[in-house]
């Protein structure tokens, strides 16, 4: 039977009699019967029926090495209807001392399927639940779902949160259990299958999921807390370590003492001795710039209208607590990073201010910053990160840096990316318009503080497109935008002034083209590059360059007209090209890339840089785990929390060892709410502290040390 395809006729008891479209029942893979088709591929099932521990009969079927081994059910006749039907349920046990991974499978006779892929973990016999239709964790608001398996009224659980396809459930005709391609042997333990109206399981999975302090309900971590006396006496007992780690030895912007020959200019800036890239304190000391992004007292928000049910205990929209509750929308078509989120409009509760209020009464937001800034200079960072309170740079204790978010009702150029939004287009004088303005606002009462580090200008643009051939994204869109795209008009006259007349454009880029008109059109199909047609990736290398100094030059006059003293930080590069980071380095004091990798050098191009000679600044980097309550493990994942602060040590560690970077910025400061931020729907566990506001305390301190190395 191993390596081979079985056939059994069996009888499904309803779900699948021997007729067309029959209707559902029960199927025991453990006691197959006459008029139904079981097929093993390179599937073998084993030893006798055996019986768990709650009596249910389960049969052992191991899974042989081959790429798709797989059991599939089939009706004898026709197909099942299954229209009135909601979940397929599957009894299962994993034989294995680890996790195997299942794929489920449904079929219909038209040739459409649903697809789920779950890790069933070793263990216990439990209920596999298939939702009958697609279904994520954004349709729930949320980028990442529950952990699995979960206890669904004293029954194991484990959902597949994710299904992709499409099914019509009239006419199933077929269900397939798969391992994907094992090395070796894997069994599995069945037993009944059968399908259940409703979504009992779905709505069951996400039910009270959240406590009234917005942490996890159905685990345990120890900065949990229980009761309000219990999250104050954890933030009094902090107060006292904190009162013990302050530092010392540091000029009045966190300079170091030891470093000689570098120029005092009363700003922050940046210098070049014996090879290596520094930022300066305006007194003159060596900086390496250590932040943390996202400082906010607000950063717990998360929708709740439409989906109560997942919130336990949630505090009255009224009296003291009206203040945390609010009202947004965050839908927006353009924008790839909210794709499918649901829930993503009307009233939110703020779940981290409202454990500040509860910490601190009134005054909590005072209250926090003092705490907060308390917390940066004790775990040893020296630096405000973006998109963080206004006001802890001005009270003076710590650099800060600016965003300048340029927004406005400017033309914009799709390539193919677009993760944030399509690109803004440089070349609309909309776009000077728009940039002088926000230059204005964000400089204007901050161009003679000293404390300000500098500038960043937006945030991860989409400055390349997807797969092998993204480099040239911006290009290809820029061509097939419509005929008013400032960008594309502007690249149709460089063509122009090459090639002159179309029909030696035509010839360098292997087209046909009859006109220059044939160009100017909305949707115009722009060739790939080739290597028998080298001038097409010269052409779109000529306009990368070309579009990325518009930005950049745009920008960087105008902070310079604004205020000449302080650093232009560069774009905080996600995606980029060499034409975009050249021309960077050209328009910019320090060049700023997000990098989510194990290691510095494997979030950008190290030695180009180093040949561009201009000096780097980690943007963003994090590393995540599940071990705390948000669902999410972050960009860069690790297995738990202490691996996040020997991953921390060796990030920062590797990038102050490089002479081209001159700081690292964390993200974030907070835990992402459970059930998704308000933007996007993001719940990863990435803080340095909790939605409690509690820190993590073996994390902090193995970041306290890391960054004490590196900063004394």
């Amino acid at each position: 039977m191993k390596h081979a395809a079985v056939i059994w006729a069996l009888c499904l008891l309803g779900l699948g009699a021997c007729h067309a479209a029959a209707a559902p029942g029960v199927f025991d893979l453990a006691d197959p019967a006459a008029g139904t088709r079981l097929t093993l591929d390179h599937v073998q099932r084993t030893g006798a029926v055996e019986r768990a521990s709650d009596s249910v009969a389960q049969q052992r079927y191991a899974f042989q090495p081959a790429p798709h081994p797989q059991i599939v059910i089939m009706p004898a006749h026709g197909a099942w209807d299954w229209s009135t039907q909601g979940e397929l349920r599957l009894r299962v046990q994993n034989a294995m001392a680890w996790a195997v991974t299942l794929v489920v499978e449904v079929d219909d006779a038209g040739g459409q399927q649903l697809h789920a892929t779950v890790g069933v973990p070793a263990g216990p016999a439990q209920t596999l639940v298939v939702p009958l239709h697609a279904t994520s964790p954004r349709g729930e608001g949320m980028q990442a779902g529950p952990p699995m398996p979960f206890d669904d009224r004293g029954q194991p659980t484990l959902l597949a949160t994710t299904v992709q396809g499409t099914l019509d459930l009239h006419k199933v005709s077929a269900i397939r259990l798969g391992v994907p391609a094992p090395q070796a042997a894997q069994t599995l333990l069945f037993g009944r299958l059968d399908v259940a109206p409703g979504a009992a399981a779905l709505h069951d999975a996400y039910a009270g999921i959240v406590d009234r302090y917005g942490q996890f309900t159905r685990s345990q971590w120890p900065e949990k807390v229980d009761s309000d006396a219990a999250l104050r006496a954890a933030h009094a007992a902090e107060k006292a370590i904190l009162a013990r780690a302050m530092p010392t030895g540091l000029d009045a912007y966190g300079g170091r003492l030891d470093v000689h020959g570098l120029n005092r200019t009363g700003w922050f800036h940046v210098q070049k001795t014996d090879g290596r890239w520094r930022l300066v304190t305006p007194d003159g000391h060596a900086f390496f710039s250590l932040g943390v992004n996202a400082m906010v007292a607000d950063g717990g928000r998360s929708y709740v209208e439409g989906r109560e049910s997942m919130f336990r205990d949630l505090p009255p929209a009224r009296g003291e607590w009206a203040v945390f509750y609010g009202s947004g929308d965050n839908r927006n078509k353009d924008q790839r990073a909210s794709a499918g989120i649901d829930y993503n409009h009307g009233r939110w509760f703020d779940f981290y201010a409202a454990n500040l209020y509860r910490v601190d009464g009134g005054n909590w937001q005072d209250a926090w910053r003092a705490r907060t800034l308390d917390r940066l200079q004790a775990w040893g960072f020296n630096t405000i990160g973006n998109w963080s309170d206004d006001a802890l740079g001005r009270a003076h204790r710590l650099p800060y840096t600016r965003s300048i978010n340029i927004a406005g009702d400017y033309a914009n150029v799709a390539s193919g990316y677009d993760y944030w939004g399509r690109m803004p287009d440089p070349f609309d004088p909309r776009f000077v318009q728009a940039t002088e303005a926000a230059v204005t606002k964000a400089s204007a009462d901050v161009r003679d503080d000293p404390y300000l580090l500098g500038y960043f200008a937006d945030n991860e643009l989409a400055w390349a497109g997807n797969g092998p051939q993204g480099r040239w994204g911006l290009a290809v869109g820029t061509l097939a935008g419509d005929t008013k795209s400032p960008a594309k008009q502007a690249f149709i006259a460089m063509l122009r002034k090459k090639y002159v007349a179309p029909e030696t454009l035509s010839a360098a880029w292997g087209i046909a083209l009859g006109s220059w008109d044939a160009v100017n059109v909305a949707g115009f199909a722009a060739p790939a590059p080739n290597e028998a047609h080298p001038a097409i990736a010269a052409d779109y290398g000529a306009w990368l360059r070309r579009y990325a100094d518009a930005y950049f030059r745009t920008v960087a006059e105008a902070i310079h007209r604004h205020d000449p003293h302080h650093l232009f930080l560069g774009g905080r590069f996600a995606v980029n090209t060499p034409e975009a980071v050249a021309a960077c380095a050209q328009y910019c004091d320090v060049v700023s890339f997000n990098v989510y990798a194990d290691l510095p050098q494997h979030g950008f191009d190290a030695a180009a840089m180093h040949q561009l000679d201009k000096p780097v600044l980690i943007g963003e980097f994090h590393f995540g785990s599940d071990d705390r309550g948000p669902f999410g493990k972050g960009v860069v994942s690790v297995w738990n929390e202490q691996q996040r602060g020997e991953a921390y040590a060796r990030f920062i560690a590797t990038a102050a060892s490089n002479p081209d970077i001159v700081g690292a910025h964390w993200f974030q400061y907070t835990d992402q709410p459970v059930t998704g931020r308000l933007l996007d729907g993001e719940n990863s566990h990435i803080g340095l502290v909790g939605i409690t506001d509690i820190p993590f305390g073996g994390f902090v301190e193995a970041v306290r040390v890391a960054n004490n190395a590196v900063s004394h």
